[in-house]
This record gives structure tokens, C-alpha cells and sequence, in this order.
């Protein structure tokens, strides 16, 4: 009798504990929650690619980038409100950078291409301290390779802003691909009021262009450039004008399509390229002033008309 009480406590034992599994078992699969088969990487590529410039000449580089990786979605800030950055101390230049790439950051770009050769000449470390592990790439890089790579004689000249000049980033550039390099480098702040003006043509601009050139390319000058650097992202506006001035036989650079190249190795290699099968392509437009004057002048260099709706007018 003992014997089968024991078995029955033994059976009623087995059976509460296979009824307490169940319940156990149904509860986790309850909080079990399902785990996307894509990665924190995977959702980092879909994110924008931040550009910015001290006004619209950057858009020259969007353009650029935009032609090279149609995929991919930009969201281009424009700080026109602090407009030029070239006539700034590099301490200013500094603070504007790097208030213009956190607005950028916060609007979650999964890179930042920083148009503006100022910025690149003085504040391209900082930015790529600030902002780590996120890609920073300048345009001075890519603008001093691509002039190396066209020079016949070695013999190059760089026309930029005050700012860019003053900071030697594009003569060290150059030298250190090219050491027997001569470098002319002519700070020309008038070029980027002309450009911002949308003054492409005319006997102004012929005049200021043959102010700040002829010395530089005249038939007598020593050590005449062959290759001719447009060290500002305004200036590529310009170029049917100073090829007039120049003549045909200087090679005139500029930085736009070396940094789109530049750019599609840096998200490769990043594992940031967009999926083809998740194509973006959005483009969005930012400025610190007037959306009306950025749509006016910008059209001319990003290529297609804007109208001032396309512009979002933001604070730094």
C-alpha cells in the first residue's frame, strides 16, 4: 500500500513538472523578440551623405557626387548666412566647420564630404577628430592628386580664397606627391563674390580674372604653370572665362569629380555603398540664409533650376 502511494506521489510529481516546462516554454517563446537579418552597417548605408560648403559653390561638388553615385541620398548645408570663409581667421573657420557638420550629423549622414577647400585647408582634422567613426572627406586631397596627375612640367598654380592660400594645404598636397613640384598659389577673394553674384561673363569678369592671372601666365613669366588648380568651389563657374585667359595650352583642375571618385572608394570601403536594391537619390537642399538668393544663384551650379521651396532655411 506504502509501495503504491509512493508511485502515485512520484506520477503527480512527474506530471506537475512537465505542466510547469510547458507553461515555462509558452512564456519565452512569448518574449522572444524576432532579430533583423540586417545589421547596424546595413542601416548605416540607407542614411544620407552630408555636404557642406560656406555657401552654394559647394554644389558644384554635390553634383558631382550626385552624377557618380545616383543611388545615394545628400543632404547639402549651404552656410550662407557666414559667407565667405575665406576672409575668416582659422579659428572662425574651425567653429563654423564643425557647428555646420553636427547640424548635419544630427541629421544622421552616414558621411561627411566638406566642400569647401577652406574648411578642408583648416579644419579637415578637427572634423575627423570630432566626428569619428564617421568618414570625413576634404576636397583638397583629391584636387592636389588630380593636379599632379595633369602637370607636364610640374610646374602648377593654385588660385583660391586668403584663407586657403594662407594655409599652404594645397602647395604641402601637391609636394608631397610631387617634391620637385613648383607651386604658385594667388589668393583671388573677388572670384567668389562674382560667383555668388552669378557674374559668369562680361568685362568685369574678364578684368578682375586678367587682374589676379596675367602675372602668373604672362609670356614672359618665369616658371609659367601648365596646370592651373581652381582651389575654391566657386570657381569652376568661372572656367570658360579664365580658360580665355589662360589659353588652351594650361590644364585648369578642379576638385569636383576627383572627390566623387574619392567618395565611392571611402563608402566602399566603409561598407556604406547603398544596395542597388534599395536605390535613394533624394537630394536635400539646407541654408543658413535667404532661401530665395541660395535658389537664385545655386541653380547656376548645381546645374537645374531651384525654386526657393527647395530650400530649407536652418540655424547654426
Amino acid at each position: 500500500m506504502h509501495a503504491a502511494a509512493a508511485e502515485g506521489r512520484a506520477e503527480l510529481h512527474a506530471t506537475l513538472c512537465r505542466l510547469r516546462c510547458a507553461i515555462l516554454a509558452r512564456n519565452v517563446a512569448a518574449q522572444v523578440v524576432p532579430v533583423s537579418s540586417s545589421s547596424p552597417r546595413d542601416a548605416r548605408a540607407l542614411a544620407p551623405v552630408g555636404v557642406f560648403d560656406s555657401g552654394v559653390g559647394g554644389l558644384t561638388v554635390l553634383r558631382a557626387l550626385a552624377r557618380a553615385l545616383p543611388g545615394e541620398d545628400f543632404v547639402y548645408l549651404g552656410d550662407t548666412a557666414r559667407l565667405p570663409y575665406g576672409t575668416k581667421s582659422a579659428e572662425s573657420i574651425r567653429r563654423y566647420a564643425l557647428q555646420a557638420a553636427a547640424l548635419l550629423r544630427e541629421r544622421g549622414v552616414k558621411c561627411l564630404v566638406v566642400a569647401c577647400n577652406t574648411a578642408s585647408a583648416v579644419a579637415l582634422d578637427d572634423l575627423a577628430a570630432e566626428f569619428a567613426p564617421v568618414p570625413v572627406l576634404g576636397v583638397v586631397e583629391p584636387g592636389a592628386a588630380a593636379a599632379c596627375a595633369a602637370t607636364r612640367t610640374g610646374r602648377i598654380a593654385v588660385v583660391a580664397t586668403e584663407g586657403t592660400v594662407r594655409g599652404g594645404a594645397y602647395q604641402s598636397a601637391i609636394r608631397r606627391r610631387l617634391p620637385d613640384a613648383t607651386v604658385a598659389a594667388r589668393a583671388c577673394p573677388l572670384f567668389v563674390a562674382l560667383a555668388e553674384e552669378g557674374w559668369t561673363e562680361g568685362p568685369v569678369v574678364e578684368a578682375v580674372i586678367h587682374r589676379y592671372l596675367d602675372e602668373l601666365f604672362s609670356e614672359g613669366a618665369a616658371a609659367h604653370p601648365d596646370t592651373l588648380v581652381l582651389g575654391c568651389t566657386h570657381f569652376p563657374v568661372l572656367a570658360p572665362a579664365i580658360r580665355r585667359a589662360v589659353g588652351a595650352g594650361v590644364a585648369i583642375v578642379d576638385s569636383a569629380a576627383t572627390t566623387a571618385a574619392a567618395l565611392v572608394e571611402v563608402l566602399e570601403a566603409a561598407g556604406l555603398r547603398r544596395p542597388a536594391t534599395q536605390p535613394g537619390g533624394r537630394v536635400r537642399l539646407l541654408a543658413t540664409d535667404s532661401a530665395e538668393r541660395f535658389a537664385r544663384v545655386g541653380g547656376t551650379f548645381l546645374g537645374r533650376p531651384l525654386a526657393p521651396a527647395d530650400v530649407e532655411v536652418v540655424d547654426l
